[in-house]
């Protein structure tokens, strides 16, 4: 055990240093974006496009047959996203994007406190992940990875289900507003667009009119088509 974690300290060290002095054309620190294509990092880097931060994209492909060592030195958990912004390391895409917008904002990304949208900018910035994609994951796993006899599975299918019951909350919101915080966009919609892009793509989930509607808004950003092609940069298609 000992020289595998060795190595991974080694890698550490080396990524920090240069990680860390890393630079944009204009002397800029940038920030360092674990992930790539259409994982969850695609909201950092979204977020990062909406703000005008300098970064760059370190692809990691989860599933490689060997494990990404200097990836590992970052996130010994294994799982993507993760950022370095200087001495700063982060993993949680939510958790990421909620730092981004507390030290480089302010940001209309995110509503104040004492803003009337506040309380129902919180609640969906939390249910895309923890309430809808964290729903998910299992359903992927299962169609995906899991054997085939195991690929139907009562736990994937109550999944699927809770995650139709807990759309009903964005389906409501929407009858009433553009946006999941009022009339504006906010890292809210951010944070269900990938959850809802994520279902739709690779889960069978089924969106109504609205919701489909809804994507085509958000993902019709400038900033969110930049994200995409960051996020594919250096990917062999």
């Amino acid at each position: 055990m000992i020289e595998p974690l060795a190595g991974v300290w080694r890698a550490w060290a080396t990524w920090s240093a240069s990680v860390a002095s890393l630079t944009d054309g204009k002397g800029r620190r940038m920030i360092t974006v674990w992930g790539g294509q259409t994982s969850r990092s695609i909201r950092v880097v979204w977020v990062l496009e909406e703000m005008g931060l300098s970064y760059r994209v370190r692809q990691v492909d989860m599933l490689a047959a060997e494990q990404d060592p200097e990836f590992l030195a970052v996130n010994p958990a294994d799982y993507i996203p993760a950022i370095q912004d200087g001495d700063v390391v982060m993993v949680e895409s939510i958790a990421i994007m909620e730092y981004l917008m507390a030290r480089y904002g302010p940001t209309p990304l995110a509503p104040a406190p004492q803003d009337p949208t506040f309380p129902a900018y919180q609640q969906f910035l939390h249910l895309g992940e923890a309430g809808l994609a964290t729903l998910m994951m299992p359903v992927v796993v299962s169609r995906f990875i899991a054997p085939a006899a195991e690929r139907e599975n009562w736990g994937a299918t109550w999944c699927l289900q809770s995650f139709q019951k807990r759309l009903k909350l964005v389906s409501q919101r929407l009858a009433s507003s553009p946006y999941l915080a009022g009339e504006a966009f906010t890292a809210a919609d951010i944070s269900v667009t990938y959850a809802l892009n994520l279902g739709q793509r690779n889960c069978g989930v089924t969106l109504g009119d609205a919701e489909q509607a809804y994507l085509a808004r958000t993902t019709g950003r400038d900033a969110y088509k930049r994200a995409m092609e960051r996020s594919h940069e250096g990917v062999n298609t």
